[in-house]
């Protein structure tokens, strides 16, 4: 196909090339059609085989030795293993315990982590005797999956709903790397939020035009006509709001049970974000299922973007962290009366592009916003 392009004009037309390209783009689209469907196929048979262990494991609980199907559970497949031993480096990270609240105090860790936001969500490549074997956090996380201590995170989205582009479609690459066992895939998640989408949007639209026609008179019949148009028009949105935010689920990720992905625009990587911005408010509502929902782990992006730009002095930076910092502060506080579960652990992670002194900045800012918890020196009198 990049020959016959080069080559336009002087071995082939345009309209040779571009026929060519038309039956590039079937054989191309085929291929993948065939691809999945062999992989799909395949995921299925290992749920079946995995439901079978299970089912054998529960029948042999009383077993003393352990029957011939006791095998180690394969670990991820080493086909990528120059990519994974290049995400195994070393990360920055801080780690404080504070107190929050005046008389009914609460304990909560706070960990600042310096990574890319992914890496929460990849396998990492573990060799011990030549042979690939699981790492010990996969084992961690596969045991507290049906706990109360699960594990989520924030992923910063566009309002599309897909797995086409950016960050998206790298997370939905890792999703496919091996089977979920547990949950349905992430295509099907996505296609019953479009459903779930279409509802709240048509949900909107009415609680909208409710609010408009409390404003308007009555004996107008051309604004409630326009009205009544607008919230049909609205209610056939399919795209989300920023702010607004969906849940999947995983159990074949490294860190992580649940992943919140929250809509943002282009409006976060200015310096007019407030308390009252609809991101911020997102945060509010996570936090607010977190507690709920026996999540306990959670992480949040500090600056609210998952890579650093030009733009983002470290002025711009410590002003953004500020702001997040006494937002979810605030939040945690306010979660005591939400009842549930406490977020134990909460993680704010930075672009691993950061510098140092900003990292270091974020560090020292940290005990100045939450209380600390210091250690007691007592001085022994000879």
């Amino acid at each position: 196909m990049n020959r016959a392009v080069q080559t336009v004009g002087v071995g082939l037309t345009d309209r040779e090339v571009n026929q060519l390209a038309a039956r590039h783009f079937e054989n191309t689209q085929l291929l993948e059609s065939q691809w999945e469907s062999e992989i799909s196929s395949l995921k299925e048979t290992q749920k079946r085989e995995y439901k079978d262990f299970v089912m054998n494991v529960q029948e042999h609980t009383q077993v003393t030795v352990g029957p011939a199907f006791m095998q180690r559970i394969r670990a991820p497949s080493d086909m990528a293993e120059d990519e994974r031993t290049s995400h195994n480096a070393t990360r920055l990270e801080e780690s404080f315990t504070i107190h929050l609240g005046a008389q009914l105090k609460t304990t909560h860790n706070l960990r600042i982590l310096c990574a890319d936001v992914l890496d929460l969500c990849r396998h990492k490549l573990n060799k011990v005797g030549g042979l690939i074997v699981p790492q010990p956090q996969r084992l961690q996380t596969a045991m507290s999956l049906y706990s109360n201590s699960l594990s989520g995170m924030v992923l910063l989205v566009d309002n599309r709903l897909n797995s086409y582009t950016g960050i998206k479609r790298e997370f939905a690459r890792l999703c496919g790397e091996s089977t979920d066992f547990h949950f349905p895939d992430l295509e099907s998640q996505f296609e019953t939020i479009r459903q779930d989408g279409l509802r709240a949007n048509e949900w909107r639209a009415v609680q909208k035009a409710e609010q408009n026609l409390e404003r308007i008179s009555s004996s107008s019949t051309l604004s409630c006509g326009s009205s009544h148009e607008t919230q049909q028009k609205e209610g056939k949105q399919k795209n989300l709001q920023t702010g607004d935010f969906y849940i999947t689920r995983h159990s074949n990720l490294s860190e992580v049970h649940i992943v919140f992905h929250l809509v943002v625009d282009s409006a976060v990587y200015g310096a007019d974000v407030t308390s009252r911005h609809p991101v911020i408010m997102g945060l509010r509502n996570i936090l607010k299922i977190a507690c709920r929902y026996d999540i306990t782990t959670l992480t949040v992006p500090l600056l609210l973007v998952h890579e650093m730009s030009e733009e983002m002095t470290i002025p711009w930076c410590l002003k953004r962290a500020e702001l997040v910092f006494k937002c979810v502060k605030g939040f945690m506080i306010e979660s005591t009366s939400w009842g549930g579960s406490e977020t134990n652990t909460l993680q704010f992670l930075v672009p691993k592009e950061i510098s140092e002194e900003a990292f270091t900045a974020f560090c020292q800012m940290s005990p100045q916003v939450f209380r600390v918890s210091n250690p007691l020196v007592l001085n022994a009198s000879s």
